[in-house]
């Protein structure tokens, strides 16, 4: 009989591509990944790992009890979830994975009511950017996750996932207290042209927005400075060593110094969701926690004056 806890590390190895970072995703040791390999190998009498170089990759053997074996692990985590499900109990770990102003709004002020009612319940975080979440939760490595997408630019959802809408979150220009546009109500993308930007690095689906923004100015931002944490913007910002576009969600209140300015045609609106497997969709546990962060969600979308919401608005 093959160990199914054996190929789900099997399935890590393949996805992660190593033993290592297999054991690391699966909160194992190395050791302990390599001995059920070994004892999968065992049972199927056949070897599934091969050495290349310094690390390791599936044969096609164990490419095909990987890809053939998928569907058992994924049957064995619905089957589990109805059980959980008519047991009426929230208990397990969930791995809970989810963008970082997501992490401070929304997840951080949600998840301790959540673990005081239901004490058996653990809840991992993990913060990655939205692509990477979508992978992460597909491929079975995260169990919840937390995602953000901007007016067109894509963010590819799998099928066999299921996904919950749970805000819309807004942009400001933060600009200088001492900036020409410090005292406008709002702007538009044409206002900014020839600014020196902070924006976040290439790839990211923030920066990606940042550069349709300027569809249509007749120009490209001037990005001058790069950096990943919206924090480290502020502190630029207040340096006067630029302007830059973040979100209101987890955004502490801005330093003195710091104007925030509200932005239209377009306006910088980013949905935020919520997804899982749909295999889990029966679990308590899981239905637990997105139910946990949905609500604060609608808490934290309640209408405030403008005042409060330019200057302790989350990102």
């Amino acid at each position: 009989m093959i160990d199914l806890d054996a190929l789900a590390s099997l399935r890590a190895v393949e996805q992660q591509g190593s033993v290592v970072a297999a054991a690391s995703a699966l909160g194992f040791t190395p050791s302990a990944i390599s001995q059920q390999i070994k004892r999968l190998e065992r049972q199927a009498g056949v070897a599934l790992l091969e050495r290349v170089g310094r690390g390791v990759v599936l044969t096609q053997e164990g490419r095909q009890l990987v890809e053939r074996g998928a569907r058992l692990l994924d049957d064995l985590e619905e089957i589990e979830s109805g059980l959980h499900r008519r047991a009426g109990t929230v208990t397990g770990t969930i791995r809970l994975v989810a963008f970082a102003t997501a992490l401070r709004g929304l997840v951080a002020p949600s998840l301790p009511a959540l673990l005081r009612e239901h004490p058996e319940l653990q809840v991992r975080l993990l913060e990655r950017d939205p692509w990477e979440a979508v992978e992460l939760v597909a491929t079975g490595q995260s169990d919840v996750g937390i995602v953000h997408s901007w007016g067109d630019v894509p963010l590819a959802i799998p099928d066999h996932l299921v996904v919950h809408s749970l805000v819309h979150d807004v942009a400001d220009v933060l600009v200088p207290a001492d900036h020409r546009l410090a005292g406008r109500a709002r702007v538009s993308p044409r206002d900014l042209v020839g600014e020196g930007w902070i924006a976040t690095p290439e790839g990211t689906i923030c920066r990606e927005w940042l550069m349709r923004m300027h569809d249509g100015t007749g120009g490209l931002p001037d990005i001058v400075h790069r950096s990943g944490e919206f924090e480290t913007h502020i502190a630029l910002v207040r340096a006067g060593l630029g302007i830059a576009l973040v979100p209101r969600l987890g955004r502490a209140a801005l330093p003195d110094g710091v104007v925030a300015v509200a932005v239209h045609d377009p306006e910088p609106r980013r949905e935020i969701s919520v997804l899982a497997r749909r295999t889990m969709s029966e679990s308590p546990a899981v239905t637990a926690v997105i139910d946990a962060v949905r609500a604060w969600s609608r808490e934290s979308a309640r209408p405030v004056s403008r005042r409060r919401a330019v200057r302790d608005g989350a990102r």
